[in-house]
């Protein structure tokens, strides 16, 4: 069954990074645990796809992940995610022992595999990992997990739930009808997801604008209208996500005053200068009267 302590706006959060090293700041990303907390979200997940976990060692991994927990007052969900099933299963074993509330598992990524060989490795995972468990289905970044996959897995018992972050409305419905916690990674669909009882959002621009994601859950699950909410996410995430990803969020959450350290890849030329303008745009737009309400609520 769901759990109830874990549901409702759960930032994937961003995951600052060192100056002079591929490795977390550790200290720069509690702050932005404070932050988000400061701004009444319901848990964290980290070291998700926005989190670019990709970059970090397990090592570095494990012992951010420790620490963040052990700092935080709200529900942590961990990624385990890795290229390996080995790599997986010690990094959810470690999350599991520091008090994780969860793990994300997703299909091992970079190579694409076939869905038996994808349930074949989220099982053996279950079967190592003694935490509730979500699966994560984002097929942009690795082999999608198709619903019927999903939706088999699911019926197992051995998982809590799922993030998809790939599938639309149609598939959110019917991994409902699971009775396992559904979190949707798509902001643009999360007001008809909460108003549907789904259990919230995993959400990349709650780590940016955690107050407008609260704003929009709360709404959405009093049975108010959330147009306006809805519109001005739209715009943010219309502009994010016309950068390559997570760059816009990093930018954004650089102007709300926290330290994300460099960006793990260059930015060209053209890309500089579109930057700059998002950068003004961003300032322009979180000094908005309309923002400006979210953030007195």
């Amino acid at each position: 069954m769901p759990d109830p302590n874990v549901q409702g706006v759960l930032p994937a959060a961003l995951t600052p990074r060192r100056a002079d090293s591929v490795s977390i700041d550790s200290a720069a990303a509690l702050e932005l645990i404070e932050f988000l907390e400061s701004h009444g979200v319901d848990g964290i997940t980290l070291l998700g796809s926005t989190g670019e976990f990709l970059h970090f060692a397990i090592e570095d991994r494990i012992r951010f992940a420790e620490m963040a927990i052990r700092r935080a007052r709200v529900p942590v969900i961990v990624n385990a995610s890795h290229s390996t099933l080995d790599g997986a299963v010690e990094i959810g074993q470690a999350a599991a022992a520091s008090g994780a509330a969860g793990v994300l598992l997703m299909p091992p990524y970079y190579f694409r595999y076939t869905q038996e060989s994808i349930r074949a490795f989220v099982l053996e995972f279950a079967s190592q990992v003694e935490a509730p468990i979500y699966l994560y289905n984002i097929g942009q970044f690795t082999t999608e997990l198709k619903l019927e996959t999903s939706l088999d897995l699911l019926s197992t018992g051995e998982f809590a739930g799922i993030k998809d972050s790939y599938g639309g409305w149609e598939d959110f419905v019917e991994l409902q009808k699971t009775g396992c916690a559904v979190f949707t990674g798509s902001d643009k669909m999360y007001a008809r997801v909460a108003r549907a009882g789904g259990a919230g959002t995993i959400s990349g621009a709650a780590s940016v604008v955690p107050e407008l994601l609260v704003a929009l859950d709360r709404r959405a699950r009093a049975g108010k209208d959330t147009a306006s909410l809805e519109a001005l996410a739209g715009e943010f995430l219309d502009r994010a996500f016309s950068f390559p990803f997570p760059l816009a969020f990093r930018e954004a959450a650089m102007l709300r005053g926290l330290k994300m350290g460099p960006h793990a890849s260059p930015v060209g030329k053209a890309e500089c200068a579109a930057l700059e303008e998002f950068r003004q745009w961003f300032r322009t737009w979180i000094e908005s009267p309309a923002f400006r309400e979210i953030a007195k609520a």
